[in-house]
């Protein structure tokens, strides 16, 4: 059934609000971060108000009832992805952790001089950094895959790399949060099977907007975020084929991720513990379970159908204004976002003069550097979808890019600082 955002949005008290301006909040910052619906905020709530406790080991009422509230949720958090057992689903920080965790305990163990880890110019710094970082400890190196003109990758430049580098990981995201290009996870994962390399896949652009089912994927490694699925920040996943995160070190020690400890050392303990060393996010994955729960309900199917369907609209619209340039692909190859430049205006003015009318975007880099230089752009203005938004945002998006191209573009005013621009 199609999704009906108007019934949606009594869910999110947030979107209640009017912006500074005093006009009526359309939120088209989705891909940096959503809202929480009233499920999410109550099971929080719930857990401070009636039952919380820090958990496991705890022999009292509070800590064996947020003990199962956690566990549930990573019962939850397995449904969601479809893998086979709760002992591939590690709690992380965020996305940025989780890949973290994974370039220093399975990077730090297979990869050395001379290896190479490859990824697409289109990634996040997460998905960037980490591996930088890795090279600079082991003498690995990192590659790039281009965009081609169409702002996609074919597989042909993917299988050549594939077999003329020998990478030992590729890492890719299933989404790109700014081109909003969707990447073959499947059919990539099996190439990079076929040519010897592990496979992470970055879907924290892809899990608010997608059923995932890793098994499908066959992905060794998949990470995303909590608070880009209308869940709470401070939480993310990690999910790994068992066999692999078995064989890895822990990355952080201390309480909870050991088995015992002695003078001379320790032991550590199973999975998925091993890798939640210390107090773990209890109510953050209690919340995380909740928009998990709520999402389900709304149908992962329907909501990506929604965002396809007001992606097409502010694509198609924003493309018939002069000097409007989008960068991206067409609709149909492509998720809830559309990033776009506009002659003669810097993206932060941009996002400035929508702010005034209640229309919140981003501007920026959007942690996607690499990306923007290869571009020949310095910042872009980025407007994403989500479940709760409507055409009538996307006509109030285009009409407030017009009256910035009216006041700002002829005049010529261009700003030359650039600032960060996180997710």
């Amino acid at each position: 059934m199609p999704l009906d955002p108007l019934s949606i949005r009594a869910d999110f008290p947030i979107l209640k609000r009017q912006s500074s301006s005093g006009a009526p909040l359309a939120f088209l910052d989705n891909a940096a971060s959503a809202q929480r619906p009233q499920v999410v905020i109550d099971a929080i709530s719930d857990c401070y108000q009636r039952y919380y406790a820090n958990v496991h080991r705890g022999i009292h009422t509070l800590s064996e009832e947020s003990t199962a509230a956690y566990e549930a949720a990573r019962e939850t958090t397995r449904q969601f992805v479809a893998a086979r057992s709760q002992s591939e689903i590690v709690f992380a920080a965020g996305t940025t952790a989780a890949i973290n965790t994974v370039a220093h305990s399975w990077g730090g163990n297979h990869l050395s001089a001379g290896d190479v880890v490859l990824l697409t110019i289109a990634e996040h710094h997460a998905n960037i950094v980490p591996w930088h970082q890795l090279a600079e400890r082991t003498g690995c190196r990192v590659e790039f895959l281009p965009l081609g003109e169409d702002f996609t990758i074919d597989d042909a430049v993917v299988q050549d790399k594939l077999q003329t580098l020998q990478p030992k990981l590729f890492s890719f995201a299933s989404s790109s949060n700014v081109l909003g290009t969707n990447f073959p996870v499947a059919r990539w994962t099996s190439m990079a099977h076929a040519a010897g390399a592990t496979v992470l896949v970055d879907a924290a652009q892809g899990a608010p907007h997608q059923a995932i089912d890793v098994q499908q994927w066959d992905a060794d490694f998949v990470v995303f975020s909590g608070h880009k699925i209308c869940g709470p920040t401070g939480i993310g996943v990690l999910y790994g084929k068992e066999a692999l995160l078995d064989a890895m070190p822990p990355f952080l020690g201390g309480g909870g991720m050991i088995d015992r400890v002695t003078t001379e050392g320790f032991s550590p303990t199973g999975l998925p513990e091993k890798f939640e060393a210390g107090t773990p996010p209890i109510t953050e994955a209690i919340g995380l379970a909740a928009a998990m729960r709520y999402l389900q309900s709304v149908g992962l199917e329907a909501i990506e159908a929604h965002e396809h369907l007001l992606c097409q609209a502010a694509d198609t619209a924003l493309r018939n204004i002069e000097g409007v340039e989008i960068l991206g692909p067409t609709p149909d190859k492509k998720g809830g976002i559309v990033s776009f430049t506009l002659d003669g205006v810097h993206a932060h003015d941009i996002a400035q003069w929508l702010d005034t009318r209640g229309v919140a975007v981003r501007a920026g880099h959007h942690c996607a550097m690499p990306l923007h230089e290869s571009l020949g752009k310095s910042a872009s203005a980025r407007a994403s979808f989500y479940l709760y938004n409507t055409l009538e945002e996307v006509d109030r998006l285009v009409e407030a890019v017009k009256e910035t191209r009216d006041k700002f573009a002829r005049g010529g005013r261009r700003r030359r600082r650039r600032s960060p621009s996180p997710a």
